[in-house]
């Protein structure tokens, strides 16, 4: 998935006006404003009362769900490959939000304030903050991805990480 890549969804999913915040590596590379590796995916959130709106915009650029783990999460994949990995959020009054976990007692929390702008290509986009990203890579080994991800946020931000 390339940048400009990452600005077509974007623009395409601003269009058909819903809200989607970019996590996982381009949402790290974003809040940096710049590119540190590649990436294989993009990771969106987006408000669940807005899903039939994400999927009709993706599927007219041929995306397919190729993994169903609602209401966790699923993926959508293009005919070349791309992959956007959809993560639904119900907001609540205050702004904030919760995604489904595979433990339902515990839900992912996203505070109002994780929901931030960084920068791709120079273009400003909506993304979650520092502090939220390193919430979610933890209860597995994690990969060489993640802790190139986590390494650059200790670099930039000079906050802790898990490993």
């Amino acid at each position: 998935m390339t940048a400009d890549d990452v600005l077509f969804v974007l623009a395409l999913l601003r269009r058909a006006k819903v809200d989607v915040w970019i996590g996982g590596g381009w949402g790290i590379d974003a809040l940096i404003g710049e590119q540190t590796r590649d990436h294989r995916d993009l990771d969106l959130m987006h408000r669940q009362d807005q899903e039939a709106a994400v999927l009709a915009a993706l599927s007219a650029e041929r995306f397919v769900e190729s993994l169903n783990w609602r209401p966790i999460r699923f993926v959508l994949t293009a005919p070349d490959g791309r992959e956007i990995d959809l993560h639904p959020l119900v907001f609540s009054d205050d702004g904030s939000a919760v995604q489904a976990s595979p433990e339902p007692q515990r839900p992912f929390t996203y505070p109002s304030a994780c929901f931030v702008t960084g920068t791709i290509q120079g273009t400003p986009v909506p993304c979650l903050s520092a502090e939220q990203q390193i919430y979610f890579p933890q209860g597995y080994e994690p990969s060489q991805r993640d802790r190139h991800d986590m390494a650059q946020l200790r670099r930039t931000f000079g906050i802790a990480t898990h490993f």
